[in-house]
């Protein structure tokens, strides 16, 4: 399945200002440097739909892309970024945590984690939180082609362990935005989740 038409929307700095749309919306969420915005683009097809930088946290709002006037991708604000003030993080997680825990719209959470890491004890937490709030969620397991086969194997059973008990938690997909083979299967998730 091919995603040939996205388009950016608007950049949500409050929930006042998120669209009044009727489409289901897939939200990208994750560490800052995770490789968000690599695999939006990789999603779509697209170099520059989001944009790629070498600084973390370039993302400093909620951003909306329809794509194919069918859905509505959500590029979350990332997290952990050191280099922000202390209040600017704040503000970036409350407004985060406002559109996962209210937005009616909203179907399924990406939660990109760094295959080449442990969770840490946040991505642990966003992962307790979601399944609190009965957000359906999937993990995509970034930056695969960056470790070994046995490394991206081992990775994938410790989330599954992880999540062995969640409700909520729709699939754990290794991914490589540079590779893109496993592209199918997570646009196979999203249309799955988002089938009104």
């Amino acid at each position: 399945m091919d995603v040939l038409q996205a388009e950016f929307i608007l950049g949500a700095t409050k929930p006042e200002h998120f669209p009044a749309s009727p489409l289901p919306e897939v939200a990208f969420i994750g560490r800052s440097n995770v490789g968000k915005s690599s695999l939006l683009n990789s999603l779509v097809r697209r170099k520059n739909l989001a944009h790629v930088s070498s600084t973390p946290g370039k993302t400093q709002q909620i951003n909306f892309f329809t794509v194919n006037s069918r859905w509505m991708f959500v590029d979350l604000p990332g997290f952990g970024y050191a280099k922000a003030s202390k209040q600017e993080r704040e503000q970036w997680a409350m407004l985060a945590r406002d559109y996962l825990q209210h937005r009616k719209q909203l179907r399924l959470v990406c939660f990109l984690i760094d295959s080449r890491h442990d969770p840490s004890a946040l991505e642990l937490g966003l992962i307790e939180e979601l399944e609190m709030i009965g957000r359906r969620f999937a993990i995509i397991l970034t930056k695969k082609d960056k470790i070994s086969s046995k490394a991206m194997q081992e990775r994938e059973l410790q989330l599954r362990d992880v999540t062995q008990f969640c409700q909520h938690c729709a699939d754990i997909i290794p991914y490589s935005s540079v590779v893109g083979d496993t592209r199918a299967n997570l646009l196979a998730i999203i249309k799955r989740e988002c089938a009104c």
